[in-house]
Order: structure tokens, then C-alpha cells, then sequence
């Protein structure tokens, strides 16, 4: 079958494999769709993170580069393994993609299973991934989803629960009032779940497309420019003078963080959802005196759920936030170059394994 190999930086092969073989407790998907994320393009950009090096495998899979690239996947039900006795061929699923130890508790009893020793990703630490053709997954990981939510739309799950479990950090309630920093795939997923949770969003965002597609998505309620309007004083504005309740950091820049900082009201709700490459001046003075509540947040644990709700019932509609299809072939000219070099046009970028989906 065809995949996406990742063997260093700048280096994806497109190569033909062996098909993963259906174990027991596992399951057989052939992969409909799969989306680039952010973290796919800093592997290709600035090397090996969570993909490990070649020579040094994974204490949990026992890989190393290269591996199948792509953990934003939907797909349909192939085969299943002897074992697994509420899924059958012909399901429509979704992936939770973790590596984890077999030995940690991944039950609604353990919210932070994600946050356990040596935790990494399906198509970035090793057991394949969504950029191929097919893959075999452990029940466990499996979530299915109604056929009624085409494919392509099902892929963007798994970044949804990304926004889902940051805006689940902050605890909103219907009526306060967020600042997204960052109009990115994420920030704009974010603002989305927000709004579906009956918070109004201001979304301070360079790019004028992505503005536009923040507005006309209904993703925000307001979408400025840092450069050319005051967001601190137009949040003051929108508040009475309150400030806003929740922010959200979606950029890794610090100018945003600082900007969040200066809109929050006293004891406001600062959650960090970008990852990041180095240190951030904090202005620690700020959060003294402001009483700011400071929070990360990473991945998820146990949001699919809720995640694959909220779209089955038409709460959330991701299809705007679909910027491109592409086949496996593209991948890097069509894909990632998009992304890395001409980011402010494209918000999430699917791909098809098989071509079928083009």
C-alpha cells in the first residue's frame, strides 16, 4: 500500500509498505481522509520532536524513523480482529491516536492519561498512521461516528478535540466573553467550540483572510487586526470595562500572550494551547496583580465523545474550516508547502491516501 514515510527533516517519501496485519483487540480502517497538522510541518521543518530518531525507537512501540506520518484520520471499517465485538466492517470511525502504556489507566476515571510517561502519537511515534492507505488500531482508540458526517469532515475529530479539551481547561459559561489569540486551524476550532457553548469571541488575528473565515464561518464574533485596531481597548469597549473572562494563546508569540494578558478582567482564565519551541518573557508582575488563573492544555482525554456530539448534532460545522483535498502525492508540493509558506490561505488541508475521495 501507499504512505507517507517520514525519515528526517525535509525528508517524506512517498513509499510502497506492507499492510498492517489485523491482530487481535484491534481494527482494520481504510483511511478516507487525513489532515496536516501543525505538527506534521515543525517535524518537516525543524526535525525529529515527536517522531523518533532513527536508531533510538520508542520505549512504547519500538519504532523509529522512518514511520508513517498522519494522525487526523477518518475511515471505514475493513476487518476486525478477534476480540472486538462492537464495531463491524462497514463502520465509519475516527482515531484517538495515542501510544500509551498498556498499563495506564485510560478510563473516564483518569482525565490526564494523555499526560502519562512516554505518551506519543499514532503516525508520528510509530503503529502507522493516516497517511496510508490502511491501518490497524487498537480497539481501544477506536471511535465510531455516524455515517450521516462525510468523511472528509469526520478527519477534522481529531483536532476538535483538541479546542474541546482547551475550552473544557477553562470552564466557560454561557454569557462571559473570550479572546482567541491566533486564527489558525486550532484558534479557529476553538473559537467554534466556544461559541457552541454560548460564549461570545473576539479573535485577534494578522491575516485578513483568515479574519474572513472566522466571521463567515460564525466561528467569532468579532475578528480584528493587533496591527491596525487596539484589541485591549476594544475588548474594554465590548465589556464595559470588565475585561474579557477566558483567553485562549494560539500562536506561541509573545506579543499575543502579552496582549491576552491586558484583556483578561481580574482573575480572568489564561489557557496556553500552543506548543512551545522557546522561553516566553512572562510578565509575572501582571499575574500577580491581576490574580490571573494560567492553564495548559494538551491533546485530550476522553473529549472524542463530546467532540463527535457536537458535530453529529450540528452544533459545530467544520466543512468551512476544510481549505484544500489533495492525494497522497501532493503531499509535500501541494500540502506542505501550502501550509508552511502560504499558511494565511488554507486553515486544514485533507488528504487522500487512496485518491478515492478526489
Amino acid at each position: 500500500m501507499k504512505a507517507a514515510r517520514y525519515y528526517g527533516k525535509e525528508d517524506i517519501r512517498i513509499e510502497d509498505i506492507p499492510e498492517m496485519p489485523v491482530e487481535p483487540g484491534t481494527v482494520g480502517i481504510d483511511v478516507a481522509w487525513c489532515g496536516i497538522c501543525g505538527t506534521d510541518l515543525h517535524e518537516y521543518t525543524d526535525g525529529n520532536n515527536f517522531v523518533p530518531e532513527h536508531g533510538h525507537p520508542h520505549p512504547i512501540s519500538g519504532e523509529s524513523a522512518p514511520v508513517t506520518l498522519g494522525h487526523e484520520f477518518s475511515g471505514v471499517v475493513y476487518e476486525v480482529g478477534e476480540g472486538v465485538d462492537d464495531i463491524e466492517v462497514g463502520d465509519h470511525v475516527v482515531v484517538e491516536p495515542y501510544i500509551i502504556h498498556d498499563d495506564v489507566d485510560t478510563s473516564e476515571n483518569n482525565p490526564v492519561y494523555q499526560l502519562s510517561d512516554d505518551m506519543n502519537f499514532i503516525g508520528l511515534g510509530g503503529r502507522g498512521g493516516g497517511l496510508a492507505e490502511k491501518i490497524a488500531v487498537k480497539r481501544r482508540w477506536v471511535h465510531k461516528i455516524s455515517k450521516d458526517v462525510p468523511l472528509d469532515q469526520a478527519a477534522v475529530i481529531e483536532p476538535l478535540s483538541v479546542a474541546v479539551h482547551a475550552v473544557s481547561r477553562a470552564e466557560p459559561q454561557a454569557g462571559q466573553v473570550a479572546v482567541v489569540g491566533g486564527g489558525g486551524p486550532i484558534g479557529l476550532l476553538t473559537s467554534a467550540v466556544l461559541k457552541a457553548k454560548g460564549v461570545t469571541v473576539v479573535m485577534s488575528e494578522l491575516s485578513e483572510l483568515r479574519r474572513e473565515k472566522a466571521l463567515s464561518s460564525g466561528a467569532v464574533d468579532y475578528a480584528f487586526n493587533p496591527v491596525e485596531t487596539n484589541v485591549v481597548e476594544e475588548v474594554m469597549k465590548l465589556t464595559d470595562g470588565k475585561g474579557a473572562d477566558l483567553a485562549f494563546e494560539a500562536t506561541s508569540v509573545s506579543v499575543v500572550m502579552d496582549t491576552l494578558m491586558d484583556a483578561l478582567r481580574p482573575r480572568g482564565v489564561l489557557v496556553v494551547v500552543s506548543i512551545w519551541s522557546k522561553k516566553h518573557e512572562f510578565d509575572m508582575h501582571k499575574l500577580v496583580m491581576k490574580e490571573l488563573d494560567v492553564r495548559g492544555t494538551i491533546a485530550y482525554a476522553n473529549n472524542h465523545p463530546e467532540t463527535i456530539e457536537l458535530v453529529e448534532s450540528g452544533k459545530i460545522n467544520v466543512e468551512p474550516f476544510i481549505t484544500g483535498r489533495i492525494g497522497l502525492e501532493g503531499l509535500v508540493d501541494e500540502g506542505f508547502d501550502t501550509l508552511i509558506n502560504h499558511n494565511e490561505t488554507a486553515v486544514k488541508i485533507l488528504v487522500s491516501p487512496s485518491g478515492k475521495g478526489l
